[in-house]
């Protein structure tokens, strides 16, 4: 069975939109995997949302409200009261553009606990965020007890960065998580309104956490530095380095608290996304065959593509008119495939630093069709 779980807190009209989506799902397809139902978590309201008992196609709707605002960690509940074997993690504002995720889930391998999604903005960007074996939260399917055995999202966290603490969990579990672009979800996400001091606090608090819990300790200290310079420089862009400042007073008060799970350097690779930028260039020819490499589109772990390039002897070059190879510079799966498509007509080679079994060849010549 399938369990859509969806948070909300005061917004109705976005709740309401994508309820009436996930009603057009077909409900048959869901029966291939013993049905489906939906629960909606309100992170307390300052009114209930009013909710159908069913959805248009039949689908079950249950709702529970909490008592204060949990954040991400009211899934946990969700988690916990849900009947389906997979939870399909969305947001008020997201929901599936179909079931062809169906046959994913059903095709899953045991040892894949879960599958993110390919997810659309309004603009037809891709949602960034998220790393190879990391998920983003509004439009993942995880396995129901993989999530309640490692203990779900962590309260502390609230908001951002919960993902790759509940990831992290997972990959120490022994679980592999996979991105498949089959499973396909809309997220109306809305820029206005948004608070950049609270995003900013939480950024560099939340992902200094992160590496604290996490990064083997002769990385620690290194990854903290560029963890701190680089919200600092986001917060500079944004006009945010008060709520940046009030994170990063948090983190600094907080890191010895934090739970040490280090990870062996082997699992971090996975974590960091560096060991399937490895393997991506393990396996391409062009690299022998191109030694003038030019890294473009840079963003998330971006330092991964640097370094498994220079482990192979690779020469990176500036200037894109030298390059013979162009290789895409972050591993955020959103930006990577958008950067992708915009330079699948260039005059150059081009090459993914990783990719899922479902996402076209990472390499694309000039004129060559998806």
């Amino acid at each position: 069975m399938i369990s859509y779980i969806l948070p909300t807190h005061n917004r109705p009209d976005r709740l309401a939109k994508s309820l009436t989506h996930i009603g057009r799902l077909c409900a048959d397809d869901h029966a291939q995997l013993g049905g489906a139902e939906v629960i909606i978590v309100d992170n307390a309201s300052d009114a209930p949302p009013t909710l159908p008992r069913r959805l248009a196609n039949g689908l079950p709707v249950r709702s529970f409200r909490m008592a204060s605002n949990q954040g991400a960690a009211a899934r946990n509940f969700a988690a916990e009261q849900a009947q389906g074997d997979w939870l399909i993690m969305l947001d008020d504002d997201s929901y599936p553009l179909d079931t062809d995720f169906v046959r994913v889930l059903s095709e899953a391998p045991p040892e894949v606990a879960a599958i993110g999604a390919d997810i659309r903005l309004p603009d037809q960007r891709r949602e960034a965020g998220g790393l190879p074996e990391v998920f983003v939260g509004c439009g993942a399917a995880i396995r129901r007890k993989a999530f309640i055995d490692v203990g779900g999202y962590d309260a502390s966290f609230h908001y951002y960065a919960e993902e790759y603490d509940l990831c992290a969990k997972l990959l120490l579990a022994g679980h592999r998580i996979v991105h498949d672009d089959r499973f396909r979800v809309q997220h109306e996400k809305v820029s206005a309104g948004r608070d950049m001091n609270v995003i900013l606090k939480y950024l560099v608090r939340n992902n200094g956490w992160i590496v604290q819990r996490y990064a083997p300790p002769e990385q620690r200290i290194t990854m903290l530095h560029e963890t701190i310079v680089r919200y600092g420089r986001i917060a500079e862009l944004e006009s945010a380095q008060a709520g940046y400042l009030e994170g990063l007073t948090e983190l600094f008060g907080t890191l010895q608290e934090q739970p040490q799970r280090q990870m062996p350097s082997s699992l971090f690779d996975r974590f960091t996304g560096l060991a399937h930028v490895r393997h991506t260039l393990a396996e391409s020819p062009q690299i022998a065959e191109h030694t003038h490499i030019a890294i473009v589109d840079e963003g998330k772990n971006g330092w991964a593509v640097q370094q498994a390039l220079r482990e192979v002897g690779a020469t990176i070059v500036e200037e894109q008119s030298e390059a013979q190879l162009f290789v895409i510079g972050t591993l955020s799966p959103g930006p990577m495939l958008d950067a992708y498509e915009r330079r699948r007509s260039c005059a150059q080679d081009v090459l993914m630093p990783w990719s899922s079994a479902t996402t076209p060849s990472s390499r694309v010549t000039c004129g060559s069709v998806r």
